[in-house]
């Protein structure tokens, strides 16, 4: 799925816990950020990431010892962009979601995850501990780390209408339980495209929904 030089652009929708659907615009200092109403016509509004696997190994002069494929996240094309990491192999994909600005929500989430087997049935647990870095006013604060155990499972197999046409998905349900409370990811699985949706659920109750428009793969 992530081959070198593949880009996943996908849309978002943030829905509050009363559902208002909101966007988000960062600031020019650009690290701080605020939320939008979906009616904003502002051009500088992000309703888009863009999820692009680089060549070798770009994290090396941060983590000399880096072992995962490198990705990058940016919100329009030509930009800066920021980077993280995914899992490929035999037994499993994994995946670090975006987690900039507006995206450090969902760091408390389950990330896209699907293991082998690939069949309804599959489940497995895992835990990871999560830094304060991540809280924001805006959901949930917190000091020092706290642990998320996450439990997964393929739940079933469902057609989706996409920009792709029809395809068969694995739907993997997920949630996560630590001293803040509970979160939730159901993710869809295609072997070609990733995971082409992703539908969370936040800490505060909100919700944000991730589907992917648009799938280059470098010739």
């Amino acid at each position: 799925v992530f081959k070198i030089g593949t880009k996943f652009t996908y849309n978002f929708e943030h829905y509050t816990a009363q559902n208002q659907l909101q966007f988000f615009k960062v600031h020019e200092d650009n690290k701080n950020w605020e939320f939008v109403e979906q009616n904003n016509s502002d051009t500088s509004v992000i309703k888009n990431v863009i999820i692009g696997t680089l060549q070798g190994n770009p994290m090396a002069k941060y983590v000399p010892d880096y072992n995962q494929t490198a990705v990058s996240y940016q919100f329009k094309e030509d930009t800066p962009y920021s980077m993280s990491g995914v899992i490929e192999n035999e037994g499993n994909i994994w995946v670090h979601p975006p987690r900039d600005h507006y995206f450090k929500i969902l760091e408390l989430n389950p990330f896209p995850y699907i293991k082998a087997p690939y069949e309804v049935g599959t489940s497995w647990t895992w835990k990871l501990l999560i830094g304060s870095q991540w809280g924001d006013k805006r959901w949930k604060t917190w000091e020092g780390n706290i642990e998320n155990n996450y439990q997964y499972e393929i739940t079933q197999k469902k057609t989706l209408s996409t920009t792709f046409g029809d395809l068969e998905c694995f739907v993997v349900e997920s949630t996560a339980n630590s001293t803040l409370g509970e979160t939730a990811l159901t993710a869809y699985f295609h072997p070609k495209y990733g995971f082409v949706q992703l539908d969370y659920t936040n800490i505060d109750g909100s919700k944000t929904k991730l589907n992917l428009i648009h799938h280059e793969t470098k010739s």
